[in-house]
C-alpha cells in the first residue's frame, strides 16, 4: 500500500509542483492550504508524513506540528518541515517541536523526495 504525504502549503505553485513529485514519487497525496485545514485533513487522511510550510493563515506551521506532535493517534506521523524561514533559530524550533527533518526553499526536488524516503524509512 503508498504511503500517504499531506501537502500543507499557502503558496498554489508550490502545491502543484509538490503534489506532481510526490506522486511521481509513488505517494497518496492530500492538500492542505493552511494550518487549520492540515489539522482537519490530518485526522482524516492519517497521513504517514506531512509536508508543512511554516508560514501560513490562520495556525503556523510550529503550531500544527506540535498540535501534531501532542496528539497520541499521531505519535507515528512524520513531519519535515518545509520554509523559506531557514535561520538556525527557526530550524531550532521546529526540531524541538517535534519535525523529523526541515527543508529550507528553495529545495532541489530530487533531495526533497530523498528526504522524503529517507524520513518515511526511519523508525
Amino acid at each position: 500500500m503508498a504511503k500517504k504525504v499531506l501537502i500543507v502549503d499557502d503558496e498554489q505553485n508550490i502545491v502543484i509542483s509538490l503534489e506532481f513529485l510526490m506522486q511521481r514519487a509513488g505517494y497518496e497525496v492530500a492538500i492542505a492550504r493552511n494550518g487549520e485545514d492540515a489539522l482537519e485533513v490530518v485526522g482524516q487522511f492519517r497521513p504517514d508524513l506531512v509536508l508543512l510550510d511554516v508560514m501560513m493563515p490562520k495556525i503556523n506551521g510550529f503550531d500544527v506540528c506540535q498540535k501534531i506532535r501532542d496528539n497520541p493517534d499521531l505519535q507515528n506521523t512524520k513531519v519535515i518541515m518545509l520554509t523559506a524561514k531557514g535561520r538556525e533559530v527557526e530550524v531550532a524550533k521546529g526540531m524541538a517541536l517535534g519535525a523529523n527533518s526541515y527543508v529550507i526553499k528553495p529545495f532541489s526536488t530530487r533531495e526533497l523526495v530523498a528526504e522524503v524516503q529517507r524520513v518515511l524509512e526511519e523508525e
